[in-house]
């Protein structure tokens, strides 16, 4: 009877380690470790479907509270979130929207046909007075996409002008008719969007003599404007994009390079947002785990033409993307938002972090109610997704020293094919506290993690967690709290080794002083 029970005993270990590997990692700080860019952490709303209106806006004759037509609870939620830059127009809408459309009297403002989303029709209730607003309120910086598919050099200019200048030319003193004396500060400036699709289907040689002629008349000669000029960069994995644009642009033209790339199970059958599989999940965190290699291949390239690092790799359009919610506009691109979210956020956002010497900007697709949102609404209805979540507990790396880190992943196994299933990035702000943000992905598994922390200094920790009982969990407007961050305390912390275990599909950020 004793040797069953030692036999069941020893299955019982051997399961157990099973379950649980055990991961080392180490931190390797230098002088020249990058800063982290707040910009990473940067936000995308734009005119598609229900971001703008029934989202961010319903008016200022709205029942629901709000500030000159946008939500309070909205303007709340990302006050907390410190969001650092908002893009806007677009995304497709971009190269088809005429800003003197959306200025002056609203109800003299023409209406147009939001073609690329739904076919609806754009009353322009919503244009650059209320969106450069919105900024200031937030404390957020503007990052203005503008048209350059359906534009011109001087719409694009006076536009520019309109926004930036302080008196003395034509269009400070329209800006001051329609009601705002003093211009904005808005440095961020995309010279048009996805020019090799929606924005013109042109070849990069064709859009980069484009961008040139723009990025020329956008400032004087000393671009003593301060403009942050973004050019609209390849579509996930072309790197003749990239290519063309770094060889042909003179870096006195140009401050930084977009890249756009989304994850999805496969491009032309997304799945649905809530019920898919695990097949389904792992084919979503290939995609994700894919921006790793985007980012370093784009980088290199980069790199052979900016050696001095001068030039930011800009991804403003990212995030997960599936089938729209049943009973919906196709055309709106309203998803729900899972633990399978809060996934992709935590990998992707360290990626970005652990590559601070290059990706300087980035932009989540979309703030509210469109794909990957941080926000959903349903009427005077508000919830905060686990997406929200994650990039709250992310934000302590805004601006803080990376850390780089050195450890070899466990592995996530599906069918007989692998992915890294841990994801770390770490930080040290301008307090001297240390933060270490880390992701395990298995669908199924615990994953123990070991770190050195003795050169980091830790004498004690803290940590908070966001996870939940399956991947396709959600908040909903029955349930809005479903998924929170919580408490963490998995861990030990013993002669310089914090050992933490991770629980199956969770985030996890520690900090440490």
């Amino acid at each position: 009877m004793l040797r069953v029970k030692a036999g069941i005993l020893v299955l019982v270990l051997c399961f157990v380690q099973n379950m649980i590997s055990q991961t080392k990692v180490s931190f390797e700080q230098s002088d020249s470790d990058p800063l982290i860019s707040k910009h990473i952490y940067g936000h995308f709303a734009e005119h598609l479907g229900r971001c703008i209106y029934d989202g961010f806006y319903v008016g200022e004759d709205s029942s629901i509270p709000n500030t000159n037509g946008v939500r309070n609870d909205i303007i709340e939620a990302l006050k907390a979130l410190k969001i650092p830059n908002l893009r806007w127009p677009g995304g497709c809408f971009a190269d088809t929207y005429h800003w003197k459309d959306g200025v002056g009297p609203k109800e003299d403002r023409p209406t147009m046909v939001n073609k690329w989303w739904g076919g609806v029709v754009e009353d322009n209730s919503f244009g650059t007075h209320d969106f450069l607003n919105l900024c200031e309120v937030l404390g957020t910086e503007p990052y203005l996409a503008a048209n350059v598919g359906s534009s011109t050099v001087q719409e694009f200019t006076e536009y520019t002008q309109y926004v930036t200048r302080e008196v003395g030319v034509p269009m400070s003193d329209y800006r001051a008719e329609n009601g705002r004396k003093e211009p904005w500060k808005v440095t961020f400036w995309g010279v048009g969007n996805e020019m090799w699709g929606c924005g013109g289907n042109m070849r990069p040689e064709h859009y980069a003599d484009i961008y040139r002629q723009y990025a020329t008349f956008m400032t004087d000669w000393t671009n003593s404007d301060g403009m942050f000029r973004i050019a609209s960069g390849a579509n996930v994995a072309d790197y003749h994009w990239t290519e063309v644009l770094m060889r042909d642009i003179p870096k006195s033209l140009i401050e930084g390079v977009a890249l756009h790339s989304y994850s999805f199970v496969e491009w032309d059958e997304k799945g649905s947002s809530t019920k898919f599989d695990e097949s389904q999940y792992f084919s979503t965190m290939q995609t994700a785990l894919k921006m790793e290699e985007l980012v370093d291949k784009h980088a290199a390239i980069m790199d052979k033409y900016d050696p001095e690092n001068e030039i930011a790799l800009v991804v403003d359009e990212w995030g997960g993307w599936y089938e729209v919610e049943e009973g919906t506009n196709p055309g709106f691109l309203y998803q729900q938002n899972t633990m399978r979210d809060a996934m992709i956020a935590g990998i992707t956002l360290n990626i970005f972090n652990n590559r601070a010497d290059r990706v300087k900007m980035a932009n989540l697709a979309q703030t509210v109610n469109v794909l990957q949102a941080v926000i959903l609404t349903d009427g005077d209805k508000m919830l905060l997704t686990p997406t929200y979540h994650v990039l709250k507990m992310y934000n302590v790396h805004q601006n803080a020293t990376l850390i780089p880190v050195k450890f070899e992943s466990p592995s996530y196994e599906f069918k007989g094919e692998t992915l890294p299933a841990i994801s770390i990035s770490a930080s040290k702000d301008q307090q001297g506290k240390k933060h270490l943000s880390l992701v395990n992905i298995d669908s199924k598994k615990s994953n123990e993690v070991e770190l050195d922390v003795e050169a980091l200094g830790f004498k004690k920790v803290s940590g908070t967690i966001l996870k939940s009982g399956k991947l396709q969990d959600h908040n909903t407007f029955d349930s809005p709290n479903q998924i929170t961050p919580q408490e963490f305390g998995d861990f030990k912390l013993k002669k310089g080794k914090l050992t933490v275990t991770l629980p199956p599909f969770s985030v996890v950020v520690l900090e440490g002083e």
